[in-house]
């Protein structure tokens, strides 16, 4: 199957393991990965639903405002031009009434997006996951403490300017995979299936299981995000403590979302960079940490901008941000934490996503009142 194809190969083109660092990475512990639970076969086409116009009437009116009224307790609703013309089924197979999604309506969510995962294999190294978790973050780290602005709560990517920002080049690819997903269950917000979706890439990417909760609203254009509030990967310390810092985060919090670099790739019609950060970039691991701490890194010779590369393959890069973890002391000793045990950056990565995740979102929820879904992988 192609999946296990894919991790065979990640498997037996992984250089000799870095001897300045004696701990088990992720890589290793995932040698022996069961095989997927299917591999499918791809024979639909995706599709944008659009509704045709139709005349207001004055009975929908008032069965609108009888239900806004539910609303008001938690309750999901359809509206068409003022009348109320679709009620989804909901985990207790009610078809009329205010719907309520619960955790198995949010489960099934989260499956369905484990199954496209599964299913679409035709991005890079095989997996959408790595860019749907760009996606979740990047809509995310937009957010401003100092004026409660941006955030996840909005999903404003789905609009010009801010879906042409340069940091979000190549987000697309994200965004319509997700539409799908929105079209089978159009109870759940953009805002909301964006994380729940870097949520569920994360774990079937074996990463930790992320605690989420729902509550946040789509909003319109006029709430779109000035660009600039992403990190520049040209820069260095400086830059990344006053990006990160207007968001809330200290130096230990920076480092463990960086490990997220252990995921993905550059690609030089987007940031202009080029290469993986990691030889398994379908894989959550500290990879990352210990590629930084026991390679040998040189300048990439090329005409693009400016990146380093490593000096035994030459196939990994790293940004000058990246670099600059291991050159500022204070970030180092992080570095070193999460590059000496993977489970230790496992639970402060998951801890630091879960407040990446809800930043500037106005719950009506408690924190306890966060659910963990269960990943479909074994």
């Amino acid at each position: 199957m192609a999946a296990t194809a894919r991790t065979l190969t990640r498997i037996a083109i992984r250089p000799t393991p870095i001897n300045t660092i004696k701990t088990q990475s992720a890589t290793t512990r995932n040698a022996t990965l069961t095989i997927p639970r299917q591999t499918f076969q791809s024979s639909s086409r995706r599709t944008y639903a659009s509704t045709p116009n139709a005349k207001p009437s004055r009975t929908g009116l008032y069965a609108t405002l009888g239900l806004a009224a539910a609303l008001g307790a938690g309750g999901y609703f359809y509206l068409n031009n003022g009348g109320v013309t679709n009620l989804k089924e909901g985990s207790s197979k009610e078809s009329r009434g205010v719907f309520t999604p619960k955790k198995e309506d949010y489960q099934q969510v989260y499956n369905e997006i484990a199954r496209r995962l599964e299913e679409k294999d035709d991005y890079d190294d095989g997996s959408y996951g790595p860019v749907i978790v760009r996606l979740a973050w990047h809509c995310s780290g937009t957010y401003d403490k100092a004026t409660n602005t941006g955030g996840s709560n909005g999903a404003t990517m789905r609009f010009a300017p801010e879906s042409d920002h340069g940091a979000n080049a190549g987000l697309k690819a994200a965004r319509d995979f997700l539409e799908p997903v929105k079209q089978k269950f159009p109870w759940i917000t953009y805002s909301d299936l964006w994380t729940l979706a870097g949520v569920a890439s994360i774990q079937e990417m074996q990463g930790p299981i992320i605690p989420w909760r729902p509550g946040r609203t789509d909003r319109d254009v006029s709430m779109c995000t000035p660009d600039g509030r992403l990190p520049d990967g040209a820069k260095e310390q400086s830059h990344l403590r006053a990006i990160f810092g207007r968001m809330g985060f200290d130096d230990r919090e920076i480092v463990a979302l960086s490990g997220a670099h252990a995921l993905g790739r550059c690609h030089t019609d987007r940031s202009g960079f080029d290469g993986p950060w990691s030889f398994s970039p379908t894989i959550v691991s500290n990879d990352y940490f210990r590629l930084l701490l026991g390679e040998k890194w040189s300048f990439k010779k090329w005409s693009g901008p400016k990146q380093y590369e490593d000096v035994a393959s030459k196939s990994l890069m790293m940004l000058p941000t990246d670099m600059a973890l291991v050159k500022d002391p204070v970030f180092k000793k992080h570095v070193e934490r999460y590059a000496a045990d993977d489970q230790v950056f496992f639970k402060e990565f998951k801890d630091v996503i879960v407040k990446l995740f809800e930043l500037g979102v106005p719950f009506t929820s408690k924190e306890e009142d966060r659910m963990e879904l269960k990943p479909t992988i074994a």
